[in-house]
């Protein structure tokens, strides 16, 4: 069954030092995009977070933010390093008297600068929390796969519905096609007699030029692809894979042979039915930009 790529996750699991807190988003994308914000003293274990992530999630754009907590229900504060806060203070004096600046270095303009603030979980060991802060990864992945999963019921329920009815529309094209063919290559023939009244000319090469020109206006090779089409549209929406390419590119030939057919026929029913078929498959478009 098909997934959306649209989702929220969240996931908790403890350590002896504290507990990790994970929640991820995901957002539609073209392609698989992973960005993982975590305290600075677990970043050695970044990469294992997004090999996860990869691996679970397969397309979308993908946002994971990790927090820690340290045991005992303290959150993990940021401590100063005064060594550089004095040096960023005298640098800063140095430059306002350097400039004939009366303004003196405002805490908030120490405290801004990189580095001055340093994350305390540095002294955590990463090794020894990274089987509970992947439980919380997995914890949080389970909870945004069965949404996307959710999302993926009403986007094949809603897909499913549209194809059908643009299906029914084709069908009305084909039925209508030879006839289409068969009035144009009579109204044809009448005006070129019209044209070439008192004009001596073979009649059988005359039937084969009006056959050529109302042949131009068959669309059966278009309804054929398209039939192909939507048999290979309704198979990647039963797939359990990641199809939501595969979908979009479908879209795209299925769009092609309706241009097609609209351009090759002058007829009022079929050009209709055309214009009804390329706003709904608009909308289906716009769903498949959903699917993972």
């Amino acid at each position: 069954m098909i997934k959306s790529m649209t989702g929220f996750g969240k996931g908790e699991a403890s350590a002896e030092q504290g507990r990790f807190t994970v929640e991820i988003r995901s957002v539609n994308h073209r392609y698989g995009e992973v960005s993982v914000r975590m305290p600075r003293g677990f970043l050695a274990l970044e990469n294992d977070v997004k090999k996860a992530l990869s691996n679970s999630l397969k397309r979308g754009k993908i946002d994971a933010y990790i927090q820690w907590e340290e045991a005992g229900g303290v959150a993990a504060m940021p401590q100063p390093d005064l060594l550089l806060a004095r040096g960023y203070a005298e640098l800063l004096r140095t430059l306002s008297a350097d400039l004939g600046m009366e303004e003196q270095p405002s805490l908030g303009m120490i405290l801004a600068q990189k580095g001055v603030l340093r994350d305390t979980v540095a002294v955590v060991e990463e090794n020894e929390c990274l089987p509970q802060l992947m439980s919380a990864v997995q914890s949080a992945v389970s909870a945004i796969e069965a949404m996307r999963c959710r999302e993926g019921e009403a986007l094949l329920s809603d897909l499913t519905a549209r194809r059908v009815q643009v299906a029914e529309w084709v069908e009305r094209i084909g039925e209508r096609s030879p006839q289409v063919v068969s009035e144009y290559r009579l109204k044809l023939k009448l005006r070129l007699d019209q044209l070439l009244e008192g004009v001596e000319i073979d009649p059988t090469r005359l039937a084969q030029e009006v056959a050529l020109m109302a042949d131009r206006c068959d669309v059966t090779e278009e309804l054929v692809r398209l039939a192909s089409h939507f048999d290979q549209f309704d198979e990647a929406l039963r797939t359990d894979e990641p199809v939501g390419r595969k979908l979009d590119f479908l879209m795209q030939e299925m769009n092609r042979e309706i241009n097609t057919i609209g351009s090759k026929s002058s007829d009022a029913e079929v050009t209709s039915l055309v214009i009804r078929i390329k706003a709904e498959m608009e909308k289906m478009r716009e769903q498949v930009q959903n699917v993972e």
